[in-house]
């Protein structure tokens, strides 16, 4: 979905998974102290919208992730996650209920394979899975925004700001009435400082929730069974996860940033260490400088100097090891 926002002045076109929306408006800084100020907005209109809707719709989502939903009030926002069977994770969903409906943004693309495995589970149960994406767009306000909801529009609200489903018609009203736009850019630097995952990102095929913090926020360990919960279980009372998620100061000096993927070492190893992580997200942040998410082996020692690709990094511990 290409974002008629877009055509803001100065918009440049943000890239891969995220490409349909701006990654800024020409000051990336400029836009992300003005999120962090509470002001703007953030068009993350290339979302996926899904909806469920049905009298069963809590009582059977509560069987499918892993989150305890089947008594979720009306407009609290949660956030739950569908797992393999080996407890890998497959999908992030952020959720409200409307009192009639379970709305729901997830990853740009992923929209069609979560409704069709939705589709698979429905069984005798009175539910109806859509897919609203054509028709409704996501905007982020941030946190401390007094920006109002507009009549029609359901809220998120969350302690990062609100999310609002939109129909997609009313984005450039929006724009005009509620700007300055900021970009995703900023977007994701807010995000990375506030230690805060994302599918795909920090993700990979054998992630498991426990190496993400996901562990409390995403997934409830009183609730009853679902696909992956032997994993979910087994790891929190029995093990320990493989990796943990680290939030890294990089050295400024350096022009580039290390991309995702770049391998990170212990700095006492020397450039020819062996590997123990790679980095996930890294922003330029406004205040913080250069900065990152990584995954590394949950033993290494939380005070160890790394070193992302050629950058030096110091860690912060956001999942203990």
């Amino acid at each position: 979905m290409k974002s008629p926002l877009l055509s803001l002045p100065g918009a440049v076109p943000a890239e891969g998974v995220d490409e349909g929306v701006a990654a800024h408006y020409g000051d990336l800084f400029r836009e992300q102290r003005a999120l962090a100020d509470g002001t703007g907005f953030v068009d993350l209109s290339h979302r996926g919208v899904v909806t469920v809707t049905g009298d069963d719709r809590l009582s059977w989502l509560h069987l499918l992730l892993t989150q305890h939903i089947t008594d979720l009030p009306v407009g609290r926002a949660t956030e739950a996650l569908i797992l393999s069977a080996n407890g890998h994770i497959e999908h992030a969903l952020y959720l409200v209920d409307d009192g009639t409906t379970v709305w729901a943004h997830v990853e740009p693309g992923t929209e069609e394979a979560l409704i069709a495995y939705l589709e698979s589970m429905k069984f005798f149960y009175r539910v109806e899975v859509a897919d609203r994406t054509a028709d409704t767009a996501l905007v982020h306000l941030p946190a401390g925004s007094i920006t109002p909801a507009p009549e029609g529009a359901v809220v998120r609200e969350t302690p990062y700001g609100r999310d609002l489903f939109l129909p997609r018609a009313d984005l450039e009203s929006f724009a005009d009435a509620h700007g300055p736009a900021a970009g995703l850019l900023a977007h994701e630097a807010l995000r990375v400082e506030q230690h805060r995952p994302r599918l795909g990102f920090e993700t990979d095929h054998r992630t498991i929730p426990h190496e993400l913090g996901w562990i409390g926020t995403a997934v409830h360990l009183q609730k009853g069974c679902y696909r992956g919960q032997e994993t979910v279980a087994r790891v929190q009372n029995l093990g320990k996860p493989p990796r943990r998620l680290v939030f890294l100061h990089l050295d400024g000096s350096e022009v580039h940033l290390p991309v995702p993927g770049t391998g990170v070492r212990l700095a006492d190893d020397g450039p020819d260490g062996r590997q123990i992580g790679f980095v996930t997200t890294s922003v330029r942040h406004h205040e913080l400088g250069p900065v990152a998410l990584a995954l590394v082996k949950r033993n290494v020692p939380t005070d160890a100097r790394l070193m992302a690709g050629d950058t030096a990094a110091a860690q912060e511990t956001v999942v203990e090891p």
